[in-house]
């Protein structure tokens, strides 16, 4: 590997850092919102409240189960390469406690500042997955658990992902409503969260890929 190429890998792992961390930040300000967390957080949310274990734990759980999904379902065509997705997961799920923790004393006072937090996540999130995008080298296992899906079954990845967010958030309101008598985590924040995440993500895409161009290559 010439020295250009790996200047830009390490710039790429840079800004898929940089990107992690603005997401931690998103989940984070969703959970403070109280008005339901993302679909992909959901499922972490709810577990988390169910065992007491912190969310960032339960999160690197979720993509710890999800990247041994992708190996049963890919078999011989799963690519070790990856097995990065664990070691993004860790950092992800401890970026995730520290960002609960910063914003541990943010409390809000009504409905509309709920919502003025929920936002900031949702934003926070979308800019996230956009630097992630934009920085190329791993997905994150959620993503990742989607793209295996779309190997081994004739599906669009839009119609896949939605299924998997789909499927989370059931699951969340299954064990919700099992386990803590009622519906925890999951609300209209969820199902902004599910509209407009995308939608932010990609619009920040269009000034990322000039960047990328300019600054990573």
């Amino acid at each position: 590997m010439t020295g250009t190429k790996l200047g830009g890998l390490i710039k790429r792992y840079v800004l898929l850092c940089v990107g992690l961390v603005i997401m931690s930040f998103g989940v984070a300000f969703s959970i403070k919102a109280g008005l339901g967390t993302s679909p992909i957080s959901s499922l972490p949310y709810v577990t988390g409240q169910i065992s007491g274990l912190s969310v960032g734990t339960t999160t690197i759980l979720l993509h710890v189960t999800l990247i041994v999904l992708q190996i049963l379902l890919l078999r011989r065509r799963y690519e070790p390469i990856q097995l990065i997705q664990l070691p993004v997961a860790l950092v992800f799920g401890g970026l995730t406690d520290f960002s609960v923790w910063v914003l541990s004393g943010v409390v809000p006072g009504s409905y509309l500042t709920q919502w003025v937090l929920c936002v900031v996540g949702i934003l926070l999130v979308g800019v996230g997955v956009s630097f992630e995008v934009t920085a190329n080298v791993v997905t994150l296992a959620g993503e990742g658990m989607v793209l295996a899906v779309c190997k081994v079954f004739p599906v669009p990845f839009a119609r896949a992902k939605v299924g998997f967010d789909v499927t989370l958030v059931v699951l969340s309101c299954i064990l919700s409503f099992l386990f803590l008598h009622g519906l925890v985590g999951v609300r209209e924040g969820t199902v902004a969260a599910a509209l407009l995440v995308g939608m932010v993500a990609r619009q920040v895409n269009r000034p990322m890929a000039v960047f990328a161009e300019k600054y990573l290559t």
